[in-house]
């Protein structure tokens, strides 16, 4: 299984936007300050998965949604 997910900052708000095929580890290594992005953002929780059943996929949506850049985008996504 792999996972499309987002994080967001309690302290300012941002978004960051991954993929993974573990989530449990990666959100662990974000919320200790070990991702380059995030670290500079804490604390930070996860508001949003989606799991697929190939890395191909998970990567197809991360990148979909990067490509939007967009604030509105994303807080649609994850208020459904």
């Amino acid at each position: 299984m792999f996972y499309m997910y987002i994080l967001r900052s309690l302290g300012d708000g941002k978004f960051y936007v991954g993929m993974t095929s573990n989530l449990e580890d990666r959100l662990k290594r974000h919320i200790e300050g070990r991702s380059k992005y995030t670290s500079k953002h804490l604390p930070i929780e996860l508001v949003y998965t989606e799991v697929f059943k190939t890395r191909k996929e998970a990567l197809a949506r991360e990148r979909t949604i990067k490509q939007y850049k967009s604030r509105d985008y994303i807080e649609k996504l994850i208020s459904k």
